[in-house]
């Protein structure tokens, strides 16, 4: 994932480019709910920008679930800076609804 800042119309706006479409709908997923991806570091953390509390916090990539026609989701596990474990899921709603019962 690669983030690149741009005016856009005049606008300032954050662009991303991604390896496949499934991630750079998970990181635009999250940018609409408030969590902005902006940069990894050289220690493989993802840094993002929070927008409700305006902080910035990073999150050690662990691994990268792939998406594939059987799981039909993609996910990645992240270590949070007070060491709680979290997973962020993209996939079909049919898929994830039926996890989030």
């Amino acid at each position: 994932m690669i983030s690149e800042d741009k005016v856009i119309k005049g606008v300032k706006a954050k662009v991303y480019n991604a390896s496949s479409p499934d991630e750079l709908a998970l990181v635009n997923g999250m940018r609409h709910f408030g969590f902005a991806f902006r940069d990894r570091d050289v220690d493989d953390n993802i840094i993002i920008d929070i927008a409700q509390t305006g902080r910035t916090v990073k999150y050690k990539l662990l691994h990268v679930l792939e998406f594939n026609s059987d799981r039909k989701r993609m996910s990645v596990i992240v270590r949070t800076e007070d060491g709680k474990l979290m997973i962020v899921c993209k996939g079909a709603d049919s898929i994830i609804n039926a996890r989030l019962a």
